[in-house]
């Protein structure tokens, strides 16, 4: 063989080396985008590079991959429905409390999913590989839960909180926790058309002073 046909043949495999190479880190950047939908732009973004963000996601992975994740069981399914359920009524008397009620119970079922339930960042990074699509409802919820803690949050806040934990909640339970024929009057006046598509069900609103008249029906 020739010097030329020899640099020639180098050439060709080397850029089919390149090729391949290229081909796998394409597949896996589409694999990652995949997992992770919009968590994967927005780690990307926070990490400053895309190789960096990519790191980050696949360990991610990796540290999913050693939970031992469960299923919850039909029983145990409706026992955290009815908890669910119980939170949305408390909200119509007391929104600050069941905003409350709801951010533990969503950590509960988190834990009995098998998640850790340490530090923050690190329940959104575990959730992120099978829960990224709810992950910025958690998000929400949580933002809000702080600010009413420190009693900056309005009504409307909290109802949305409620409505951004019960998409999570939803999510890791399997199920809607609550179905429409369950919801309240007061939920079905006040609910906005972005709660029905976030979570299937309005979320109830704040009892108000034209709900404690006479006529208002008590026996619920």
């Amino acid at each position: 063989m020739s010097p030329t046909a020899a640099i020639i043949l180098i050439v060709v495999v080397l850029i089919v080396i390149a090729a391949i190479l290229f081909g796998i880190r394409a597949m896996r950047r589409k694999q990652l985008q995949n997992t992770f939908g919009p968590e994967y732009d927005r780690v990307v973004a926070d990490s400053g590079s895309r190789t960096e963000g990519e790191k980050e996601l696949r360990e991610r992975e990796k540290r999913h991959a050693s939970l031992e994740l469960k299923p919850l069981s039909p029983e145990a399914q409706a026992t955290y429905s009815a908890n669910w359920e119980e939170v949305q009524i408390q909200f119509v008397d007391d929104p600050q409390q069941a905003v409350t009620a709801a951010d533990e119970l969503v950590t509960r079922l988190i834990a009995e999913r098998g998640y850790p339930t340490g530090e923050y960042d690190d329940r959104l990074a575990d959730l992120s590989v099978e829960h990224a699509r709810t992950l910025e409802h958690y998000r929400h919820a949580h933002e809000i839960s702080q600010r009413n803690t420190a009693g900056e949050a309005g009504t409307e806040d909290l109802r949305q909180a409620l409505v951004h934990y019960r998409a999570l909640f939803a999510d890791l339970l399997g199920t809607n926790p609550v179905s429409s024929t369950t919801t309240t009057p007061e939920s079905t006046s006040t609910a906005s058309s972005s709660d029905h598509a976030a979570t299937g069900t309005p979320a109830p609103a704040p009892r108000t002073a034209a709900d404690d008249s006479p006529a208002r029906d008590t026996s619920r």
